[in-house]
This record gives C-alpha cells, sequence and structure tokens, in this order.
C-alpha cells in the first residue's frame, strides 16, 4: 500500500475515539498509535514489533503464517481485493502488510493505522475459513483507504460507511456463518445482519454510545450498503466471488474497446 497513504483505519477491530472534531495530523498520528497499542498491545510505538529468532516456531504463528499463505493464494474473495489494490496502485505485499500477532480479548484482526499493516491474530483465528473472513475484511478497508481520502478518525461515519461494505462484502454475513450465529429466519436478513456486525466492529473500537454507532450506521447505510467495488456486486459465496474476480479482470478490456 502506497507510504503516501498510511492508511488512517483501524479497519473493522481497530479505531480510536470520535468525540472531537477534526485535529491536526499530529493529533491524528497519535491516536492511531495509541489505538493500535490499546488493541494490539505487544506492538511497538513504531514500526513492526520485532520478534526473536524462535518466534517463528510458536505454533499460533507458524499456523497463522500458512493460512495466511492459503488465503492469500486461493480465496477467490482475496484474490480479486489484492488485484484491485494493485489497480488502484496500492499493491500489497505479504510480508509488509500483514503481521501475525497476539491480540488482547476476542479480537481477530485489525488494520494498524501506525505501521499500514493487518494484523491477524494468530490466538484468535482457529481456522482457514475464519482467516480468509477476517483476511477479506481488512483488505476491504485498505481498498476503501486506496480509493478515497477517509476520515477514520474525525468522522465516525466514514468509519460506519466501511463497516458496512465490509460485512456486505465480506462474507460475514452468509448464511453458513448467520446460521452458525443461530440467526436465520428474519426478513431482510441480509441487510440486518451489515447493520448489527458494522454496528458492532464500531463499538469495538470507539469509545461511543450505541446510539451513536446507530446513527451513523443509519445516516450512510442505504449509499453504502449499495456500493459494492469492486465486486460489482454482493458476493454471496466463492462462486459470485470468482464471478465478480472474471468480471473484473475483464474490465479494462471491455472499456478499451468502447
Amino acid at each position: 500500500m502506497q507510504e503516501e497513504a498510511a492508511a488512517k483505519s483501524a479497519g473493522g477491530m481497530a479505531g480510536a475515539p470520535d468525540e472531537r472534531g477534526p485535529g491536526s495530523a499530529a493529533g491524528e498520528q497519535g491516536q492511531q498509535q495509541h489505538v493500535a497499542c490499546q488493541v494490539f498491545p505487544e506492538r511497538l510505538a513504531q514500526g513492526n514489533p520485532q520478534q526473536g529468532f524462535l518466534s517463528s516456531f510458536f505454533t499460533n504463528n507458524q499456523k497463522c503464517q500458512l493460512m495466511l499463505l492459503k488465503t492469500l493464494q486461493t480465496n477467490p474473495y482475496v484474490k480479486l481485493l489484492l488485484d484491485a489494490m494493485k489497480h488502484s496502485g496500492c499493491a500489497v505485499n505479504k510480508e509488509r502488510h500483514f503481521s501475525c500477532e497476539d491480540c488482547d480479548g476476542n479480537v481477530s484482526g485489525g488494520f494498524d493505522a501506525s505501521t499500514s499493516q493487518i494484523v491477524l491474530c494468530q490466538n484468535n483465528i482457529g481456522s482457514q475459513a475464519h482467516m480468509n473472513r477476517v483476511v477479506t475484511h481488512e483488505l476491504i478497508h485498505a481498498f476503501d483507504h486506496c480509493r478515497a481520502h477517509v476520515h477514520w478518525f474525525t468522522d465516525v461515519r466514514h468509519l460506519a460507511c466501511s463497516e458496512v461494505r465490509a460485512a456486505n462484502l465480506s462474507g460475514d454475513c452468509s448464511l453458513v456463518n448467520e446460521i452458525f450465529r443461530l440467526h436465520f429466519g428474519l426478513k431482510q436478513h441480509h441487510q440486518t445482519c451489515v447493520r448489527d456486525r458494522a454496528i458492532l466492529s464500531i463499538l469495538a473500537v470507539r469509545n461511543i454510545s450505541k446510539e451513536v454507532a446507530q446513527k451513523a450506521v443509519d445516516e450512510v447505510f442505504e449509499s453504502c450498503f449499495n456500493d459494492h467495488e469492486p465486486f460489482g456486486r454482493i458476493p454471496h459465496n466463492k462462486t459470485y466471488a470468482r464471478y465478480a474476480h472474471r468480471d473484473f479482470q475483464n474490465r479494462d478490456r471491455y472499456y478499451s474497446n468502447i
């Protein structure tokens, strides 16, 4: 991802209080670093945390690295997002932009704004399917930052929009996942799930009331729910994601023939 566009979102699982108006760049950077240390306590204040020689032999880290590699190579959601990031001038490098680490609580991952990295919580990601969803979710935040100047820390509606898109497009609200959560059978179930997941993500990372989070999601829901980039459609399963990836790869060919 572009260094000059270091991400200002602790995407999905990391964020900062939003009670103040826009501040200075230095103040926003300070917020980013404070949040990174708060959600990912093992991270250093600056740069990627240094790990010892034997760290790669820890079971959780080794498992995380292997699952990440498989996700990047085989998951159709992630492959499309990686292509879209590269197409937008924000190419992603596995070694530079992903880090497997231990995290506090039940956090699965997040976007560390101070280092422009996706943090994968190796102590909380227990399956390949879970890894696929986390990487997809965080890459959607990274894509949103790449294509627009998003005020992650000074306008909660911007965060809400990206959370709506991530819940809608990442597979978080797939029928299988919702059945596993024992949530099913509701009218407009997908929309309800997206709204609820977006609110939960905001509350997990912002020191604001549930009412404020709900209001932010309500204000942006219609436009952000209908923004399907870069998929072009809601990818309800891997088959839809493969079709979306094929269509994305053919976009330039189509436009060049007009």
